[in-house]
């Protein structure tokens, strides 16, 4: 017998899919936080990002990086390193993430037109001037914030140190 995924219905595959439901909880009233990322191999640094941006309105929605987005983002070779489907069912664990829209073009630009968020959330590693959708967000009467990071905590220093203990 196969058990029920109780994460699913917070994975959608593409923004039209998850427009419903940000739609009814925009009616409500809800303020929508949108977050965007690879997530490759979830850590503190992760959890502790995602739990500040979700405080900064009803509900967090987050843009997944899909596996072929990842890989023209030049980081390693071998990332990603889990799947996307593996990487979505993870962050959509986190009682605190509402969504997780995974999308397949280099930005996320395209999907908070879509969304059109209240809040647009990056970490404090980047400038809002460089934020994508920063200034759509912005002329739509939206937020756009950072989020201090925690240091010592990234993906690819935990690949780094992966790939060093090998030798």
């Amino acid at each position: 017998m196969k058990s029920k995924d109780i994460f699913q219905e917070k994975i959608f595959s593409d923004s039209g899919q998850a427009n419903s439901l940000i739609g009814k909880w925009k009616s409500e009233g809800q303020q929508i936080v949108f977050t965007n990322g690879c997530f490759d191999i979830l850590h503190k640094g992760h959890v502790s990002y995602l739990y500040q941006a979700s405080l900064l309105g009803s509900k967090l929605v987050l843009g997944l990086n899909s596996d072929a987005s990842v890989q023209r983002q030049g980081k390693s070779p071998n990332r990603p390193l889990q799947d996307e489907d593996s990487r979505a069912h993870v962050i959509a664990a986190l009682a605190f993430v509402d969504a997780v829209i995974i999308f397949n073009e280099d930005t996320p630009i395209e999907l908070i037109s879509a969304i059109e968020p209240d809040v647009l959330v990056k970490g404090a590693d980047y400038q809002i001037k460089d934020i994508v959708g920063a200034q759509e967000v912005l002329e739509m009467g939206g937020e756009v914030k950072t989020i201090k990071l925690e240091e010592g905590y990234s993906t690819s220093a935990i690949e780094q140190k992966i790939l060093e203990s090998k030798n």
